[in-house]
């Protein structure tokens, strides 16, 4: 007999994911029986669910229905086992999750013991990168984003921001001098950190009393990597404005200095998100609330976002 829930689980996954393989490895099985799994699901219903190709998946009319439908039940039956049992061991199973480096290595990381403590039972695979997610095709639950959202396909919570330190090492003081005014910067040069949107390298910005500030500082290389951005600011390429809490070490042992401290960066917004059209899981739930206790207790989480806001609202995105 086919276990009905088991099905209903994979038919999701494999639409999520528009993958048998992907599919069955989130799910630790061979590909053979998400196949199996899915053929007997159709023959039970009666009804093509899917159509192959040799590259795309696709739901018939009737597979999309049963998908939404299908979603729906599996996250009501998550969330009413998880209540009934009253414990954090009634949730279980794995959680795919993304997020930045800095993020990763400076709060999330050295916290994790806390909310294996909370959630035993709950498997996270943490992938650390600054791209672009595609959520569904990598069958990513949720990720940490950085600045505004890129994709109106997700829905985020806010959970803070994330300030930054314009630096340099004394290496690089030693040969071009220090800034002491924006306009200094023009004769100075800088390490440029690509944009994971869209390659290009982003501006330094400053708070210049309540306006934000946009200046263009040249420089020979420009990054994708928040590891490899603080690397190339420690052997003196050029001024950096990384995120405080990946400089903090840096800069307290004097292999980085501020500069420029009366103009601080525009401290960036950080959000968790998930896709738009799925009911949100209690384990990606109980994830999202970790996270956002995490960031309230964060020293270097700014407390007030109306003054960030305001900036964004008047024309700054961070990237």
């Amino acid at each position: 007999m086919i276990d009905r829930i088991q099905a209903m689980r994979t038919f999701v996954r494999i639409v999520d994911t528009n993958s048998f393989s992907r599919a069955a490895e989130s799910l630790d099985m061979p590909r053979a029986t998400a196949t199996t799994v899915v053929q007997n699901l159709e023959a039970l219903l009666g009804t093509a669910l899917l159509t192959r190709t040799t590259r795309r998946l696709s739901l018939t009319t009737e597979g999309a229905a049963y998908y939404e439908r299908c979603a729906q039940i599996l996250a009501d039956i998550d969330e009413l086992e998880a209540g009934l049992r009253g414990t954090t061991d009634a949730l279980s199973g794995r959680l795919r999750v993304e997020m930045p480096g800095a993020v990763a290595t400076e709060l999330v990381l050295p916290a994790l013991d806390d909310f294996h403590m909370r959630f035993p039972n709950v498997d996270l695979a943490i992938g650390i990168s600054n791209r672009s997610i595609d959520h569904i095709a990598e069958a990513v639950d949720c990720s940490i984003l950085l600045g505004e959202l890129p994709d109106s396909g997700l829905v985020a919570r806010r959970l803070g921001t994330l300030d930054h330190v314009t630096c340099a090492s004394p290496a690089y003081l030693e040969r071009y001098g220090t800034p002491l005014e924006l306009d200094d910067l023009a004769t100075h040069i800088a390490v440029n950190c690509m944009s994971s949107q869209n390659g290009r390298a982003c501006d330094f910005d400053f708070e210049v009393g309540d306006n934000a500030t946009r200046v263009k500082v040249n420089g020979f290389v420009k990054v994708s990597d928040e590891h490899a951005y603080l690397t190339c600011g420690l052997q003196g390429l050029g001024l950096i404005q990384p995120s405080r809490i990946a400089a903090q070490a840096y800069l307290d042992s004097g292999a980085l200095r501020e500069v420029l401290p009366q103009w601080k960066p525009v401290p960036m917004a950080v959000s968790v998100a998930y896709v738009k059209s799925r009911r949100v899981s209690p384990r990606v739930r109980a994830f999202v609330d970790w996270l956002a206790q995490l960031f309230e207790q964060a020293g270097h989480v700014e407390k007030d976002l109306q003054r960030v806001r305001q900036l964004l609202r008047g024309g700054l995105h961070p990237a």
